[in-house]
């Protein structure tokens, strides 16, 4: 092969190059293509399937935190008023008024706040014409399986919530005086179990008084 050859064979072993990048490069893309089709259509059909569970496991939520209720409805806190119906709901806070035999009975708030592993999302009942807290189930955790997971799993702890002075005060084992805002907390996830006392505490704290009042208004009126 002669030295005049050689650019001949090189500019074809390039334009092979260059071809194999343009059909990899297009092959990539096409498979990007129908992976991200994939996504949105799995999307599409698990989301209104997985917003259908979490208002099932809201809704047994809030039956259980308020002792059992024949039914329930959701009003919005918009400018220290609430509201059954407004126009945008987005952002709001949402309280969950239950009522038995056609009489209120508590409200269901959601709270969350920091864990000993993650973030803990809990619901509640709360009386507000007693100040008490009626019950409480942790919705979402990621404590540690064994010690931090008893607050969703021990009978007796989440038995502590039945009937309890707001705002709760948490103790160790052996430490109670009698107070009826008093709390025992799970020994070995002290953590996790302050965890609950202080998001319920901090959310009665944030809207206790309009949930207060606005119940205070709702006992003056007839009811639904």
């Amino acid at each position: 092969m002669t030295d005049e050859r050689l650019p001949v064979v090189e500019s074809v072993q390039s334009k092979r190059v260059e071809a194999s990048a343009v059909r990899l490069v297009g092959t990539l893309s096409v498979a990007g293509a129908l992976a991200g089709l994939a996504i949105v259509l799995v999307f599409q059909w698990a989301d209104p399937r997985i917003e259908a569970w979490r208002a099932e496991v809201l809704s047994a939520a809030v039956t259980e935190v308020l002792a059992g209720t024949d039914r329930y409805e959701t009003v919005y806190l918009e400018g220290g008023v609430f509201t059954p119906a407004p126009t945008d709901t987005a952002g709001l806070d949402r309280v969950y008024v239950g009522y038995r035999a056609g009489a209120p009975v508590g409200v269901a708030l959601v709270g969350d706040g920091a864990g000993f592993q993650d973030v803990i999302r809990v619901i509640f009942g709360f009386d507000p014409g007693t100040g008490e807290v009626i019950g409480m189930q942790v919705l979402e955790s990621k404590e540690t399986p064994g010690l931090g997971d008893k607050i969703e799993k021990d009978s007796s702890f989440i038995a502590e919530f039945a009937r309890v002075a707001a705002p709760l005060v948490g103790l160790k084992a052996g430490r109670e005086t009698g107070a009826e805002s008093e709390v025992v907390m799970i020994t070995g996830a002290t953590i996790s179990s302050r965890a609950i006392i202080d998001i319920i505490n901090a959310r009665l704290a944030e809207v206790g008084e309009d949930v207060e009042a606005f119940w205070r208004s709702t006992a003056t009126e007839d009811v639904p």
